[in-house]
């Protein structure tokens, strides 16, 4: 239960982020037209297609907050996780799109420079979206939650090409009006970082990728309590906002049934408590003499 209520957490930050990618999509768009500033509009149109990516997370949180059924014994978790991965998509599309549209205006630079209200609209701009990131990485660490953790890296990617669009406006302002589409470029090749790192956290999920200094961690927590003689596979996963363990250890194999399951019950108790597991399964095996 506590899973889900985290979830619906959540979805409180997707939507602020939704909102806020709204206002300033439209923001961008207008000013960066009527200022004439290649790095604004592409600022803008990077926000505009955020409000897709922020809301296929969204539906990928309520999603995860289903009950298990007949068809999921495991929950509807990693719909968050497939969410994660279409957002992903999504920004490197459109990060694709602000690359080629920069590189043409680079090579064909427009002679009169943005006016400087389009660089005051990115700071603002960049000051609000750092405020959401602030929130949403928050919000992630709390919940333990990859979806809200690709909305608050987009979130922080988008505050930082504000900026960038803000320096080469101005730059672009004192006579170098080939920068302003340079920038342009950059904001397009951040976009597609952050796409990346999305995709490959994503893609490393679904394909039950687990990160071996942690699964090490657990390995030590489990050799050391009592009974416990040696390890003879522990492996572990991500189910959404979950991490879900298997293990086999060996034990005395005079130990009764009663003193063999204290010994599961304590290893599920410590690694739950010291590396936040969500479930473990245990299987008992005696040492051979």
């Amino acid at each position: 239960m506590e899973n889900y209520n985290d979830i619906k957490q959540g979805e409180k930050g997707a939507w602020l982020s939704i909102v806020a990618y709204i206002f300033l999509s439209a923001i961008k768009l207008f000013i960066g037209t009527v200022a004439g500033s290649q790095a604004l509009l592409a600022d803008g149109l990077n926000n505009s297609t955020d409000i897709i990516a922020s809301i296929a997370v969204l539906v990928g949180l309520k999603i995860s907050r289903r009950p298990p059924d007949s068809n999921h014994s495991y929950g509807h978790f990693r719909a968050e996780t497939v969410a994660s991965l279409i957002a992903s998509f999504i920004m490197i599309v459109v990060g694709l799109q602000v690359l080629y549209q920069g590189m043409n205006k680079f090579i064909q630079p427009e002679l009169e420079s943005p006016d400087l209200i389009a660089a005051w609209t990115a700071v603002f701009c960049a000051v609000i979206m750092m405020g959401v990131y602030m929130y949403n990485i928050r919000l992630a660490r709390s919940i333990n939650s990859n979806a809200m953790r690709a909305v608050a890296l987009d979130n922080r990617s988008d505050a930082l090409v504000s900026i960038g669009a803000f320096v080469g406006i101005v730059a672009s302002s004192f006579g170098i009006p080939w920068l302003d589409p340079l920038t342009a470029i950059i904001v397009g090749l951040i976009i597609c970082k952050t796409a990346w790192d999305i995709f490959s956290k994503a893609t490393h999920d679904l394909t039950d990728g687990f990160d071996a200094e942690e699964l090490e961690l657990m390995k030590e927590t489990v050799a050391e309590i009592d009974g416990v003689q040696s390890i003879k596979d522990i492996k572990a996963r991500i189910h959404g906002n979950n991490v879900l363990v298997d293990t086999t250890v060996l034990v005395d194999s005079e130990l009764s049934v009663v003193q063999s399951h204290d010994i599961t019950e304590e290893i599920e108790e410590q690694l739950k408590d010291r590396h936040q597991v969500s479930n473990v399964l245990v299987h008992i095996e005696p040492v051979l003499k």
